[in-house]
């Protein structure tokens, strides 16, 4: 689904409340409107305004704004951070570190059904429930002992809601790099959230034996996945020297942008953006089908600067976002649910706290 308004629609099936009471459950009512998130189709803005509209109030909310506000988070720490998200963020990464993952991990065979089962659906469709995310981070990184970096980017290449800042960091917050402690759970754990019933697995005991256990037998075997990006074919840009430039790129796919201006329409993607954050067949051909929302869109595979001379004189405009910082034009802003940036220097819980008040006065009165 990839039309525009088949994508509106979706904002209709939205149940707040029963995603504030199951959304950590693998059957729980999600929306999933990452996808059209992540890649700019919609925003935070948009989806909060919906609900709204419909007649919910601020307290029928609250868990649901808490997972935009999530997002916005992840997105403002990348914004005052910049690279150093690809770091290990507030401290080293503790115990036994290695680089790669587990080839049980990429071959689905890691003997915890839940897991594998999410895993198989990840390379499958491109999509993973939140927890299950967490469940993977955590064999890989703190019971196989690997640095969090490698699996966060192989779980990015598959991903059609692949969101750098929040990837990279919600898999810092597992390996207790971008927290105050590494996140664990056992076999009972992940059977009460995935409807599973398995029993006698490595990690059917109790946390204090989980803390203590060895790297089992499946996990040690590493593996290093070559992730490589496949682009489109491409024609040469046909372009109206009078008018202006728009460019797009993976972070942005919104139809609504300057929707009204006559322009020409552009979809950068550059190699380069690709070689540090590679994305899977899959997710390229997603973008490409999201692409069609807007009329009269070109695609360019290339750098900036080619593009840029390319285009000769005419006038840019972009989107900002941390991975655009060497675009040259005129820079529009994002849509943003909270507007302040500096809020977002300490944990997600203090980002709240100081936000939480400015949602209230500005969206419910």
């Amino acid at each position: 689904m990839t039309t525009y308004d088949e994508i509106l629609k979706k904002l209709d099936d939205i149940d707040p409340i029963a995603y504030g009471k199951s959304r950590n459950f693998i059957g729980g009512a999600v929306t999933k409107l990452s996808p059209y998130i992540s890649r700019g189709v919609i925003d935070t803005t948009m989806v909060l305004g919906h609900l709204i509209n419909k007649g919910f109030t601020y307290f029928q909310l609250e868990k649901f704004i808490q997972q935009l506000a999530w997002r916005e988070y992840f997105q403002r720490v990348w914004q005052l951070k910049g690279d150093q998200i690809n770091f290990d963020l507030k401290q080293d990464q503790q115990a036994r570190v290695q680089k790669g993952l587990p080839q049980s991990l990429l071959n689905a065979k890691t003997e915890i059904h839940a897991i594998d089962n999410a895993i198989n659906l990840l390379h499958s469709e491109g999509n993973m429930h939140n927890h299950m995310r967490m469940y993977t981070a955590f064999l890989a990184c703190n019971l196989a002992g690997f640095h969090w970096r490698d699996p966060a980017r192989w779980m990015y290449y598959h991903l059609l809601d692949g969101d750098w800042a929040s990837n990279a960091l919600s898999w810092q917050w597992v390996a207790g790099t971008f927290s105050n402690k590494k996140y664990i759970a056992n076999q009972d754990n992940i059977n009460n959230y995935t409807e599973t019933v398995q029993h006698r697995s490595y990690l059917d005991c109790s946390y204090e034996a989980l803390a203590e256990l060895d790297t089992p037998q499946i996990l040690i075997e590493r593996a290093e996945p070559v992730l490589n990006t496949v682009f489109p074919d491409t024609s040469p840009l046909q372009l109206n020297p009078e008018l202006p430039v728009l460019i797009y790129n993976y972070y942005n796919l919104s139809p609504t942008w300057r929707k009204d201006e006559k322009a020409n329409r552009i979809l950068l993607l550059e190699p380069s953006a690709f070689e540090q954050h590679p994305v899977s067949e899959k997710c390229i051909d997603f973008v490409m089908d999201l692409s069609k929302n807007i009329e009269g869109l070109q695609v360019f595979v290339g750098s900036f600067d080619e593009l840029k001379n390319a285009v000769g004189k005419s006038t840019i405009y972009y989107r900002e976002h941390p991975l655009n910082n060497h675009y040259v034009g005129h820079q529009d802003e994002r849509t943003w649910m909270i507007d302040d940036q500096k809020n977002a220097g300490g944990s997600f819980f203090a980002f709240w706290k100081k936000s939480e008040r400015g949602i209230m006065k500005t969206y419910f009165g």
